[in-house]
């Protein structure tokens, strides 16, 4: 084997965006164009050797080809060990599980997490850190500029590894390690979660329905529902991760779920629903032709955390991000437990969680977590609402209510209007980022502004500043409107417009969730005047 060095020519727009660099699948098959990141990834390291790698993928097309092309590379740069999911395969809450058990460097996430995959979809890579969490803005900003200088990468000419077989390999001097991507995450929810209630829950004539979706949730959710506690077999549906995820888009919400959605309403309906997106990180909670908003979510499995054994020396704090809903500020405020506002990705959890100052995080868009690992985890959150179930006994929708009952309901809705023009959908920022200074004080409808602004944010722990991470307009009584433009996306723009109203009264719950907000909707259209300047008449998508 020879170590070879590969003369190359930057690729511009490299820079990761909210959770990595994602471009069309086409764009990363262009010659030297994964090896230019890959490389930059390593030159901000610095000096490898030694070291341990994990690496690993959500199995969407281009997985294994990355999967081969990285581990060559990581070889040339001196790693002791790279383990790699078998297959290629590593859900993102399992890559930052192995890195934390193993004291790897770090480790390379391969996904576009809930973007469409195949030859015509998405791909995505991001690196990870010693604590198992996203890299923050330093390390990223320092990988993008080594992008835009880079004159060369370094590689192995090694042979392929068998990715099907596990055990170990080498390539150069570097052992590869191909391990069972279940095993250490799946002890890990042992840990957590009251497996033995769970189990008889299920002996009891429990059902539930697992949709993974086509993506990577499957084999976990198959190996830990079915396998160690007892689900019926075919609780988990499209539990395969297929390279086009059979054609779903694996974006975990009652739109793309439709398959799930539709069992949930049936006659013969399971008694719990849940589903996952391409890389495991997200979450979808579905009673009995009944949704929970993911908002709601963290704000009841935070009430209710004491259930499970992890979390029974109480919370030390709870996080969202600055988009979510005010619901976990309330149980919070009843805890005696601060609860933090960030902006939106995962990362900027990490710092938090690191310095023991929360226990649960969350974000509206499907992803819930805790301090067990660094990423949000869609099946630790299935199975935290398995254990609530277990130990109260209780449906979903009982569940829910009871909770909008102690502390009122937060109605809540995303709307998304998807691969918009991009230079219209700066204009329409940057238009409304000019009115801000005006607006407190304003009648809009029904509501009056209490104040409005670009979300800021300064860590609490290390004092990074991140600006313009988001318009709110914040109304006297507690409603909000919030616009913000999405950096997941790799097509066009995605302009999300989050809708918030919060109500005390019961007898007010239980009103339809855009009939309750048609209010805030019409404001946001009178601020931002989204249809004249985007050319959509409606959203995209509304979760």
């Amino acid at each position: 084997m020879t170590i070879l060095t590969v003369a190359s020519t930057p690729f511009p727009g490299q820079r990761p965006g909210t959770s990595g660099l994602r471009k069309k699948v086409t764009v990363f098959r262009q010659v030297g164009y994964l090896e230019n990141f890959v490389q930059s990834v390593f030159d901000t390291l610095g000096d490898c050797s030694g070291k341990t790698l994990v690496l690993g993928g959500d199995g969407r097309f281009h997985n294994r080809a990355a999967v081969h092309t990285i581990l060559r590379m990581a070889a040339a740069h001196g790693f002791a060990k790279t383990l790699v999911g078998q297959g290629g395969i590593l859900s993102t809450p399992a890559v930052s599980c192995v890195i934390r058990k193993h004291g790897a460097l770090g480790g390379i996430v391969l996904s576009a997490s809930h973007n469409p995959g195949g030859p015509d979809g998405d791909f995505g890579i991001k690196y990870n850190i010693g604590n198992g969490g996203p890299a923050p803005e330093q390390v990223t900003e320092a990988i993008y500029r080594h992008t835009e200088s880079i004159t060369r990468y370094r590689i192995s000419d090694g042979a392929d590894v068998n990715l099907n077989r596990l055990g170990a390999d080498r390539i150069e001097q570097m052992q590869v390690e191909v391990i069972d991507p279940v095993s250490d995450y799946a002890g890990l929810m042992q840990d957590l979660f009251d497996f033995d209630a769970i189990r008889a829950l299920f002996a009891g004539g429990f059902r539930m329905c697992f949709d993974g979706m086509g993506a990577v949730s499957g084999p976990y959710a198959t190996t830990i529902l079915e396998g160690m506690l007892g689900a019926p077999a075919g609780s988990v549906i499209n539990g395969v991760p297929l390279e086009d995820f059979g054609g779903h888009h694996p974006d975990p919400n009652p739109v793309n779920a439709a398959e799930l959605i539709a069992l949930m309403a049936g006659a013969d309906a399971p008694d719990f629903g849940a589903a996952s997106d391409g890389d495991g990180d997200r979450n979808m909670i579905v009673g009995r032709r009944f949704d929970v908003t993911p908002s709601d979510s963290l704000a009841i499995l935070a009430a209710n955390a004491g259930v499970a054994p992890g979390y029974r020396a109480g919370l030390k704090g709870i996080a969202r991000s600055m988009p979510t809903s005010r619901a976990a500020d309330r149980v919070a405020a009843a805890l005696g437990v601060p609860c933090y506002e960030t902006p939106t990705g995962w990362k900027f959890f990490g710092t938090l969680l690191d310095a023991g100052k929360a226990t649960l995080c969350g974000e509206e868009s499907y992803g819930t977590g805790s301090d067990h690992i660094r990423e949000k985890d869609g099946l630790w959150a299935v199975l935290f609402w398995l254990n609530l179930l277990a130990a109260t006994g209780k449906p979903v929708r009982q569940l829910v209510e009871e909770h909008w009952a102690r502390f009122g309901r937060n109605y809540y809705s995303r709307h998304d209007y998807e691969a918009i023009d991009s230079a219209a959908a700066n204009a329409l920022m940057a238009a409304l980022r000019e009115r801000l200074a005006g607006l407190a004080g304003q009648t809009l409808g029904a509501y009056t502004v209490d104040f409005a602004d670009d979300f800021a944010y300064t860590d609490p722990v290390d004092g990074a500043v991140s600006t313009q991470q988001g318009v709110r307009v914040v109304m006297r009584d507690g409603s909000r409107v919030v616009f913000r433009l999405s950096g997941t996306g790799t097509d066009g723009a995605t302009l999300r417009v989050y809708l918030e109203r919060y109500e005390a009264d019961p007898a007010q719950h239980h009103l339809p969730t855009q009939q309750a907000l048609a209010g805030l909707v019409a404001v946001a259209e009178q601020l931002a005047g989204i249809a004249a300047r985007t050319g959509r008449a409606s959203p995209s998508v509304i979760t």
